[in-house]
């Protein structure tokens, strides 16, 4: 993807033909009118447009986009739609703005009214897990681009209905795909037709952390970039760029397979212990390195304002940027991979420390109070700690950074459609990264770990955790011709043995075979 079409606004279409793999589309269909048909049971009009963003899969790069590293998702076929009516009531300038924001599901989802004052935001209370949360976050985030375009403006009345089948806590990104949506659909009711996608992934980004969660940006770059038939390289340094990237025309085809544990890990649920707790130490173990280093950090894109990618740029400059002085560090000249790789060593010479850092050791290095170092780091998104183990979680960012440009490189490199070796060698740095994920970064689970046991068994090359972790799903690159023996092992040794009676429509949502998706559309 040419950095140019970063800036084309979302895709408008009319057949959803091209949104969803063959095999697909009947199921598809069937769905786009089943939500119709709700809304007009619901509202009593039709629809004016519906709003789609669709979940993804991670393939390599987990737990570094907000370090600001680069990361390569795809888009898959599961996704959020949200239809859309503007309502015929009064919406003047100084009136309050009515939302009824309803599902398709509401015996799990029960929908509720937002009322948004003129001039005001929706209220969103980040201590409850409530679904439309999701809503209101991207509500706000397309409120406040508009209000940047018109101070005077106010939002009209909306009628809304949701369907999502990207599983919770599955770690295929709902969360995001729903905000995504969310947000392309009050833009687009509020008269911006041509809404550009960096315009919607950057709001996006920032609409989610309102709800509770540090997150990075890869799951929003995703669902809205992503094209059809190819992975997505984004980086998030020093801007945020995506990229499609073909896949090679390999014999045997490549093919990813999502198996879910069904182990649920709701990331805004379990956050400060997990999740949010990876993102302070992250930021924590960029902030000693450089102050034990004498460096000055730069604020950037990172949730908190500083990243471990932050360090690193620190550390190779020619000057430092407060003094002006040369830093007299690291070689500005020094190939990035070499850079990653002197990272490496660097964090194993300052952050090495059995057990952790506490509170009061890392508040002593960086010379302020443990309340300060609460109040700075841990109370926008708090987190459950009292050991922070900072080398062990910027070694794994370090190495992960490494294994993403292996990967990318493989998957560009014209070779690689007669190189006999290209699939071992892509599912062999899935590996690694599965191993760094369980022993280093501690975010996989022992039916993650068993899941892909089964398929590497089984005959997968490369298999891995994806998404937060702590539960949800894997992703597994498999030779075409071992995708059945993959699967009945799984139901075999994994799925049958956890649940015995599971049904056959259970199975069938456990695994996917996955292609590459299409991103965001009206």
């Amino acid at each position: 993807m040419p950095a140019s079409t970063m800036d084309e606004p979302v895709p408008v279409t009319h057949s959803i033909d091209s949104l969803y793999p063959d095999a697909n589309i009947p199921t598809q269909k069937e769905r786009w009118q089943n939500l119709v048909t709700h809304f007009e049971e619901k509202y009593g009009k039709k629809p004016a447009f519906v709003a789609r963003s669709p979940g993804r899969v991670n393939l390599i790069g987990e737990h570094i986009d907000y370090s600001l590293y680069e990361v390569l998702p795809m888009a898959i076929a599961a996704d959020v739609l949200i239809a859309v009516a503007v309502s015929d009531e009064d919406d003047s300038k100084d009136t309050d703005a009515v939302i009824p924001i309803l599902n398709t599901n509401p015996h799990k989802h029960r929908g509720s009214e937002c009322t948004v004052p003129a001039k005001g935001l929706a209220d969103i209370d980040a201590t409850q897990h409530e679904w439309t949360n999701y809503f209101k976050a991207g509500f706000n985030g397309a409120v406040d681009l508009l209000r940047k375009e018109d101070p005077n403006f106010s939002p009209c009345n909306m009628e809304i209905l949701v369907d999502g089948n990207v599983p919770a806590g599955g770690g295929l990104s709902s969360s995001a795909a729903f905000v995504c949506a969310s947000a392309l659909a009050v833009l687009r009711a509020n008269g911006k037709e041509h809404v550009k996608k960096t315009e919607l992934v950057e709001l996006a980004i920032v609409s989610e952390r309102a709800v509770g969660v540090n997150s990075g940006g890869m799951d929003q770059s995703a669902s809205v970039f992503s094209v059809k038939g190819d992975a997505l390289s984004v980086s998030f340094s020093p801007t945020l760029h995506a990229e499609a990237i073909p896949f090679p025309k390999t014999e045997p085809p490549i093919t990813f397979m999502i198996a879910q544990s069904f182990v649920t890990s709701d990331k805004h649920v379990t956050a400060p212990r997990c999740y949010n707790l990876r993102v302070v130490e992250c930021t924590l173990a960029a902030e000693m390195m450089a102050r034990l280093l004498g460096l000055e950090l730069r604020d950037d894109s990172g949730p908190l304002g500083r990243s471990l990618r932050g360090f690193q740029h620190a550390y190779f400059s020619e000057t430092n940027p407060n003094t002006n002085r040369p830093t007299l560090v690291g070689d500005p000249k020094t190939p990035y991979g070499e850079q990653l790789r002197i990272m490496l060593s660097t964090v194993s010479d300052l952050l090495k420390k059995k057990g952790g850092h506490t509170r009061d050791e890392i508040a002593g290095t960086l010379s302020m109070s443990v309340s300060a170092l609460e109040e700075k780091y841990m109370t926008k998104f708090p987190v459950d700690a009292t050991h922070f183990m900072l080398e062990s979680r910027a070694r794994h960012v370090f190495s992960e950074a490494l294994r993403v440009i292996a990967f990318k490189q493989l998957l560009q490199d014209p070779a690689s459609t007669s190189d006999p070796n290209l699939l071992p060698r892509l599912g062999a740095l899935m590996n690694e990264t599965q191993d760094s994920c369980r022993d280093i970064y501690n975010c996989s689970c022992s039916e993650i770990d068993q899941l892909c046991k089964i398929a590497r068994d089984a005959g997968a090359y490369g298999s891995r955790l994806t998404g937060a972790g702590w539960g949800g799903c894997t992703v597994h690159l498999v030779p075409k011709d071992k995708v059945d023996g993959v699967r009945n092992a799984w139901i075999e040794n994994y799925y049958r043995g956890r649940e015995p009676d599971i049904t056959k429509e259970k199975l069938e949502e456990a695994v996917i075979v996955s292609e590459p998706g299409q991103g965001s559309v009206v």
